[in-house]
Protein backbone atom coordinates (compact mmCIF):
# COMPACT_ATOMS: atom_id res chain seq x y z
CA UNK A 1 0.00 0.00 0.00
CA UNK A 2 1.35 3.54 -0.70
CA UNK A 3 2.67 5.61 1.96
CA UNK A 4 3.33 9.24 3.08
CA UNK A 5 6.52 10.39 3.30
CA UNK A 6 8.88 13.36 3.78
CA UNK A 7 9.72 15.54 1.13
CA UNK A 8 12.68 14.04 0.73
CA UNK A 9 11.42 11.34 -0.75
CA UNK A 10 9.83 10.84 -4.91
CA UNK A 11 7.69 13.78 -5.49
CA UNK A 12 5.11 15.12 -8.03
CA UNK A 13 5.18 18.33 -9.39
CA UNK A 14 2.49 18.95 -12.68
CA UNK A 15 4.19 22.13 -13.11
CA UNK A 16 7.49 20.79 -13.56
CA UNK A 17 5.96 18.33 -16.25
CA UNK A 18 6.38 15.30 -14.30
CA UNK A 19 9.49 15.07 -11.38
CA UNK A 20 10.26 12.42 -9.70
CA UNK A 21 13.51 13.35 -7.08
CA UNK A 22 15.30 10.65 -4.58
CA UNK A 23 16.86 11.64 -1.40
CA UNK A 24 20.46 11.40 -1.93
CA UNK A 25 19.80 10.81 -5.93
CA UNK A 26 19.08 12.39 -9.28
CA UNK A 27 16.18 13.86 -10.75
CA UNK A 28 14.07 11.18 -13.42
CA UNK A 29 12.56 13.94 -16.01
CA UNK A 30 9.68 13.66 -18.89
CA UNK A 31 7.02 11.34 -16.26
CA UNK A 32 3.26 12.72 -17.23
CA UNK A 33 1.02 12.06 -14.45
CA UNK A 34 -0.51 9.30 -15.59
CA UNK A 35 2.15 7.09 -15.97
CA UNK A 36 3.53 8.49 -12.45
CA UNK A 37 -0.40 7.64 -11.13
CA UNK A 38 0.14 4.21 -12.87
CA UNK A 39 3.77 3.90 -10.87
CA UNK A 40 1.75 4.74 -7.85
CA UNK A 41 -1.43 2.71 -8.11
CA UNK A 42 1.84 -0.54 -9.03
CA UNK A 43 2.93 -0.28 -5.30
CA UNK A 44 -0.44 0.37 -3.86
CA UNK A 45 -0.67 -3.42 -3.29
CA UNK A 46 -4.00 -2.82 -1.48
CA UNK A 47 -5.94 -1.32 -4.23
CA UNK A 48 -4.26 -4.34 -6.59
CA UNK A 49 -5.52 -6.86 -4.33
CA UNK A 50 -9.02 -5.31 -4.52
CA UNK A 51 -8.98 -4.84 -8.10
CA UNK A 52 -8.05 -8.66 -8.46
CA UNK A 53 -10.89 -9.22 -6.04
CA UNK A 54 -13.47 -7.31 -8.29
CA UNK A 55 -12.05 -9.08 -11.15
CA UNK A 56 -12.72 -12.37 -9.55
CA UNK A 57 -15.95 -11.69 -8.87
CA UNK A 58 -17.17 -10.37 -12.23
CA UNK A 59 -15.98 -13.06 -13.69
CA UNK A 60 -17.65 -15.71 -11.68
CA UNK A 61 -20.85 -13.70 -12.15
CA UNK A 62 -20.18 -13.65 -15.82
CA UNK A 63 -19.54 -17.53 -15.22
CA UNK A 64 -22.92 -18.20 -14.46
CA UNK A 65 -24.57 -19.50 -17.81
CA UNK A 66 -21.93 -22.07 -18.29
CA UNK A 67 -22.04 -23.31 -14.74
CA UNK A 68 -25.82 -23.72 -14.80
CA UNK A 69 -25.28 -25.43 -18.41
CA UNK A 70 -21.97 -27.77 -17.80
CA UNK A 71 -21.36 -28.12 -14.30
CA UNK A 72 -25.19 -27.56 -12.42
CA UNK A 73 -27.32 -28.65 -15.34
CA UNK A 74 -30.43 -26.57 -13.74
CA UNK A 75 -31.30 -22.84 -14.64
CA UNK A 76 -31.65 -20.13 -12.24
CA UNK A 77 -35.51 -20.40 -12.01
CA UNK A 78 -35.64 -24.20 -12.19
CA UNK A 79 -37.25 -25.61 -8.61
CA UNK A 80 -36.74 -28.70 -7.47
CA UNK A 81 -39.16 -29.42 -4.34
CA UNK A 82 -39.61 -33.01 -4.32
CA UNK A 83 -35.85 -33.69 -5.80
CA UNK A 84 -33.30 -35.86 -3.69
CA UNK A 85 -29.45 -36.51 -4.03
CA UNK A 86 -27.25 -38.52 -2.84
CA UNK A 87 -25.32 -37.28 0.54
CA UNK A 88 -22.84 -39.90 1.85
CA UNK A 89 -24.26 -42.51 0.07
CA UNK A 90 -27.60 -41.89 1.69
CA UNK A 91 -30.53 -40.64 -0.15
CA UNK A 92 -31.43 -36.43 1.21
CA UNK A 93 -34.39 -34.50 -0.01
CA UNK A 94 -33.66 -31.15 -1.36
CA UNK A 95 -36.05 -29.90 0.74
CA UNK A 96 -37.22 -31.44 3.83
CA UNK A 97 -40.67 -32.35 4.39
CA UNK A 98 -40.88 -29.62 7.25
CA UNK A 99 -39.94 -26.79 4.39
CA UNK A 100 -36.08 -26.79 5.17
CA UNK A 101 -33.64 -26.85 2.55
CA UNK A 102 -30.54 -28.57 2.64
CA UNK A 103 -27.65 -26.31 3.20
CA UNK A 104 -23.99 -25.66 1.49
CA UNK A 105 -21.48 -29.01 1.76
CA UNK A 106 -19.10 -30.46 0.22
CA UNK A 107 -20.76 -32.40 -2.98
CA UNK A 108 -20.98 -31.75 -6.65
CA UNK A 109 -24.75 -30.98 -6.87
CA UNK A 110 -25.92 -28.02 -4.63
CA UNK A 111 -22.51 -27.11 -3.41
CA UNK A 112 -24.27 -23.80 -1.78
CA UNK A 113 -27.18 -25.76 -0.55
CA UNK A 114 -31.20 -24.87 -1.99
CA UNK A 115 -33.96 -22.49 -1.14
CA UNK A 116 -37.55 -22.91 0.23
CA UNK A 117 -38.08 -24.26 -3.69
CA UNK A 118 -35.41 -26.31 -4.01
CA UNK A 119 -33.58 -23.75 -6.24
CA UNK A 120 -30.18 -23.89 -6.50
CA UNK A 121 -28.33 -21.09 -4.15
CA UNK A 122 -25.18 -21.38 -6.48
CA UNK A 123 -26.42 -21.28 -9.98
CA UNK A 124 -29.21 -18.15 -8.27
CA UNK A 125 -25.88 -16.57 -6.80
CA UNK A 126 -23.93 -15.79 -9.83
CA UNK A 127 -27.11 -14.64 -12.19
CA UNK A 128 -28.09 -12.54 -9.53
CA UNK A 129 -24.20 -11.42 -9.50
CA UNK A 130 -24.64 -10.76 -13.30
CA UNK A 131 -27.90 -8.76 -12.85
CA UNK A 132 -26.85 -6.36 -9.76
CA UNK A 133 -23.31 -6.16 -11.64
CA UNK A 134 -25.06 -5.20 -14.91
CA UNK A 135 -27.47 -2.77 -12.96
CA UNK A 136 -24.58 -1.30 -10.91
CA UNK A 137 -22.23 -0.57 -13.85
CA UNK A 138 -25.33 1.04 -16.64
CA UNK A 139 -26.98 3.26 -13.95
CA UNK A 140 -23.22 4.29 -13.16
CA UNK A 141 -22.91 5.27 -16.96
CA UNK A 142 -26.66 6.59 -17.12
CA UNK A 143 -25.21 8.91 -14.02
CA UNK A 144 -21.82 9.79 -15.37
CA UNK A 145 -23.35 10.92 -18.96
CA UNK A 146 -26.17 13.08 -17.23
CA UNK A 147 -23.80 14.45 -14.49
CA UNK A 148 -21.32 15.70 -16.78
CA UNK A 149 -23.12 16.90 -19.07
CA UNK A 150 -25.02 18.84 -16.69
CA UNK A 151 -22.19 20.18 -14.74
CA UNK A 152 -20.24 20.61 -17.57
CA UNK A 153 -23.01 23.31 -18.66
CA UNK A 154 -23.85 24.90 -15.52
CA UNK A 155 -20.27 25.46 -14.88
CA UNK A 156 -19.15 26.63 -18.18
CA UNK A 157 -22.61 28.82 -19.54
CA UNK A 158 -23.54 30.22 -15.99
CA UNK A 159 -25.79 32.53 -15.03
CA UNK A 160 -29.43 31.15 -16.09
CA UNK A 161 -28.43 27.62 -17.14
CA UNK A 162 -26.52 27.50 -13.99
CA UNK A 163 -29.25 28.92 -11.78
CA UNK A 164 -31.65 26.04 -13.56
CA UNK A 165 -29.21 23.17 -13.63
CA UNK A 166 -28.28 23.53 -9.54
CA UNK A 167 -32.01 24.34 -8.96
CA UNK A 168 -32.94 20.49 -10.80
CA UNK A 169 -29.43 19.31 -8.57
CA UNK A 170 -30.79 20.91 -5.04
CA UNK A 171 -34.45 19.39 -5.75
CA UNK A 172 -32.74 15.42 -5.93
CA UNK A 173 -30.33 16.44 -3.40
CA UNK A 174 -33.14 17.10 -1.06
CA UNK A 175 -34.98 13.78 -1.37
CA UNK A 176 -32.75 10.82 0.57
CA UNK A 177 -31.23 8.30 -2.33
CA UNK A 178 -32.94 5.45 -0.58
CA UNK A 179 -36.56 6.74 -0.25
CA UNK A 180 -36.50 8.13 -3.59
CA UNK A 181 -35.49 5.21 -5.12
CA UNK A 182 -38.32 3.27 -3.68
CA UNK A 183 -40.51 5.88 -4.07
CA UNK A 184 -40.06 5.97 -8.12
CA UNK A 185 -39.23 1.94 -8.08
CA UNK A 186 -42.83 1.44 -6.92
CA UNK A 187 -44.68 4.03 -9.03
CA UNK A 188 -42.60 2.33 -12.30
CA UNK A 189 -42.99 -1.29 -10.89
CA UNK A 190 -46.75 -0.97 -11.17
CA UNK A 191 -47.32 1.29 -13.90
CA UNK A 192 -43.90 1.12 -16.54
CA UNK A 193 -41.87 3.76 -17.74
CA UNK A 194 -43.33 4.90 -21.73
CA UNK A 195 -40.14 6.82 -22.83
CA UNK A 196 -42.20 7.57 -26.30
CA UNK A 197 -40.02 5.78 -28.61
CA UNK A 198 -40.45 2.42 -26.38
CA UNK A 199 -41.77 1.29 -23.35
CA UNK A 200 -40.13 -0.35 -20.49
CA UNK A 201 -42.64 -2.68 -18.51
CA UNK A 202 -42.50 -2.69 -14.48
CA UNK A 203 -40.51 -6.13 -14.77
CA UNK A 204 -38.07 -4.86 -16.64
CA UNK A 205 -34.25 -4.68 -15.71
CA UNK A 206 -33.80 -1.27 -17.17
CA UNK A 207 -36.41 0.43 -14.69
CA UNK A 208 -34.12 0.01 -11.72
CA UNK A 209 -31.50 1.11 -14.13
CA UNK A 210 -33.18 4.38 -15.04
CA UNK A 211 -33.90 4.89 -11.27
CA UNK A 212 -30.97 4.35 -9.77
CA UNK A 213 -28.89 6.73 -12.70
CA UNK A 214 -31.25 9.37 -12.01
CA UNK A 215 -30.90 9.32 -8.02
CA UNK A 216 -27.44 9.60 -7.86
CA UNK A 217 -26.97 12.35 -10.51
CA UNK A 218 -26.12 15.63 -8.38
CA UNK A 219 -24.20 13.63 -6.10
CA UNK A 220 -21.68 13.72 -8.88
CA UNK A 221 -23.13 16.76 -11.07
CA UNK A 222 -22.22 19.12 -8.46
CA UNK A 223 -18.64 18.13 -8.12
CA UNK A 224 -18.36 18.25 -11.41
CA UNK A 225 -19.80 21.73 -11.80
CA UNK A 226 -17.60 23.33 -9.12
CA UNK A 227 -14.33 21.96 -11.18
CA UNK A 228 -15.79 23.30 -14.34
CA UNK A 229 -16.31 26.86 -13.07
CA UNK A 230 -12.79 26.72 -11.32
CA UNK A 231 -11.46 25.61 -14.81
CA UNK A 232 -13.75 27.93 -16.63
CA UNK A 233 -11.19 31.15 -15.52
CA UNK A 234 -8.17 28.96 -16.77
CA UNK A 235 -5.63 30.70 -19.15
CA UNK A 236 -6.25 27.30 -21.56
CA UNK A 237 -10.05 28.00 -21.86
CA UNK A 238 -9.23 31.82 -22.66
CA UNK A 239 -7.01 31.00 -25.07
CA UNK A 240 -9.62 28.34 -26.63
CA UNK A 241 -12.48 31.24 -26.98
CA UNK A 242 -10.03 33.94 -28.57
CA UNK A 243 -9.44 30.92 -31.02
CA UNK A 244 -12.57 30.89 -32.09
CA UNK A 245 -13.83 27.21 -30.57
CA UNK A 246 -17.08 27.21 -30.00
CA UNK A 247 -18.77 25.99 -26.30
CA UNK A 248 -19.03 22.62 -27.04
CA UNK A 249 -15.77 22.12 -28.43
CA UNK A 250 -14.26 23.83 -25.26
CA UNK A 251 -16.45 21.83 -22.58
CA UNK A 252 -15.54 18.49 -24.42
CA UNK A 253 -12.41 18.83 -25.93
CA UNK A 254 -10.47 21.48 -23.60
CA UNK A 255 -12.04 21.21 -20.20
CA UNK A 256 -13.67 17.25 -19.62
CA UNK A 257 -9.96 15.85 -20.29
CA UNK A 258 -8.84 17.90 -17.00
CA UNK A 259 -11.39 16.76 -14.78
CA UNK A 260 -10.85 12.89 -16.28
CA UNK A 261 -9.39 11.85 -13.37
CA UNK A 262 -12.47 13.05 -10.95
CA UNK A 263 -13.95 11.35 -13.05
CA UNK A 264 -12.70 7.95 -12.67
CA UNK A 265 -12.21 7.75 -9.31
CA UNK A 266 -16.17 9.10 -8.60
CA UNK A 267 -16.37 5.87 -11.41
CA UNK A 268 -15.54 2.90 -8.82
CA UNK A 269 -17.75 4.94 -5.93
CA UNK A 270 -20.64 5.26 -7.99
CA UNK A 271 -20.82 1.70 -9.03
CA UNK A 272 -20.40 0.71 -5.33
CA UNK A 273 -22.81 3.06 -4.31
CA UNK A 274 -25.53 1.86 -7.11
CA UNK A 275 -25.00 -1.66 -6.30
CA UNK A 276 -25.64 -0.95 -2.72
CA UNK A 277 -28.59 0.91 -4.29
CA UNK A 278 -30.31 -2.01 -6.34
CA UNK A 279 -29.38 -4.21 -3.31
CA UNK A 280 -31.65 -2.25 -0.82
CA UNK A 281 -34.68 -1.67 -3.84
CA UNK A 282 -34.50 -5.39 -4.76
CA UNK A 283 -34.75 -6.85 -1.11
CA UNK A 284 -37.86 -3.97 -0.57
CA UNK A 285 -39.25 -5.45 -3.66
CA UNK A 286 -38.76 -2.39 -5.55
CA UNK A 287 -35.67 -3.30 -7.61
CA UNK A 288 -35.13 -6.46 -9.97
CA UNK A 289 -38.26 -8.47 -9.82
CA UNK A 290 -39.01 -11.79 -9.36
CA UNK A 291 -38.33 -14.91 -10.91
CA UNK A 292 -35.27 -12.71 -12.21
CA UNK A 293 -32.65 -13.37 -9.13
CA UNK A 294 -30.16 -10.49 -7.52
CA UNK A 295 -28.58 -10.40 -4.51
CA UNK A 296 -30.89 -7.80 -2.68
CA UNK A 297 -33.88 -10.31 -3.56
CA UNK A 298 -32.03 -13.15 -2.93
CA UNK A 299 -31.48 -11.89 0.54
CA UNK A 300 -35.07 -11.06 0.89
CA UNK A 301 -36.28 -14.63 -0.06
CA UNK A 302 -33.75 -15.78 3.03
CA UNK A 303 -34.49 -13.59 5.33
CA UNK A 304 -37.55 -15.67 6.84
CA UNK A 305 -36.01 -18.32 7.37
CA UNK A 306 -32.82 -16.79 8.42
CA UNK A 307 -32.63 -19.07 11.68
CA UNK A 308 -33.32 -22.53 9.81
CA UNK A 309 -31.26 -21.71 6.57
CA UNK A 310 -28.94 -18.78 7.23
CA UNK A 311 -26.88 -19.29 4.01
CA UNK A 312 -30.04 -18.01 1.97
CA UNK A 313 -29.18 -14.66 3.07
CA UNK A 314 -25.42 -14.59 3.92
CA UNK A 315 -24.29 -16.09 0.77
CA UNK A 316 -25.70 -13.36 -1.21
CA UNK A 317 -24.72 -10.60 1.39
CA UNK A 318 -20.93 -12.09 1.79
CA UNK A 319 -20.96 -11.54 -2.33
CA UNK A 320 -22.32 -7.78 -1.76
CA UNK A 321 -19.79 -7.08 0.89
CA UNK A 322 -16.73 -8.54 -1.01
CA UNK A 323 -17.53 -6.48 -4.32
CA UNK A 324 -18.63 -3.06 -2.79
CA UNK A 325 -15.77 -3.63 -0.46
CA UNK A 326 -13.22 -4.29 -3.61
CA UNK A 327 -14.60 -1.57 -4.85
CA UNK A 328 -14.01 1.23 -2.49
CA UNK A 329 -10.37 -0.05 -1.65
CA UNK A 330 -9.44 0.25 -5.04
CA UNK A 331 -11.08 3.60 -5.79
CA UNK A 332 -8.87 5.33 -2.27
CA UNK A 333 -6.18 4.04 -4.37
CA UNK A 334 -6.65 5.00 -7.30
CA UNK A 335 -7.62 8.46 -5.80
CA UNK A 336 -4.44 8.49 -3.93
CA UNK A 337 -2.31 7.61 -7.13
CA UNK A 338 -4.30 10.28 -9.40
CA UNK A 339 -3.34 12.80 -6.53
CA UNK A 340 -0.64 15.24 -8.10
CA UNK A 341 0.57 16.64 -4.11
CA UNK A 342 0.95 12.78 -2.96
CA UNK A 343 4.72 11.91 -2.10
CA UNK A 344 4.95 7.82 -2.54
CA UNK A 345 8.03 5.49 -2.43
CA UNK A 346 8.40 4.03 -5.46
CA UNK A 347 11.39 1.88 -4.47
Amino acid sequence: MATRTTDSDFSFDPTEGGREEEGGGGAVEGLGPWRLAARRLRRNRVALAALALFVLMVALSLAAPLYATQIAKRSPSQTGVTDRITVDGKQVDVVSPDGSPIGPGLRSEYPLGADALGRDVMVRMLYGGRNSLFVGFMSAVLTTVLAVSLGLAAGYFRGAVDRVISSVFDILWAFPALLFAIALGTALALGGLNLGFTRLEGDSIWIPIFIIGVVYVPYLGRPVRGQVLSLREKEFVEAAVAQGMGPGRIMFGEILPNIASTLLVFGTLIVANNILLETALSFLGAGIQPPAPSWGNLIGDGADRIVTAPHLSLVPGAAIVLTVLSLNLFGDGLRDALDPRAKVRLR
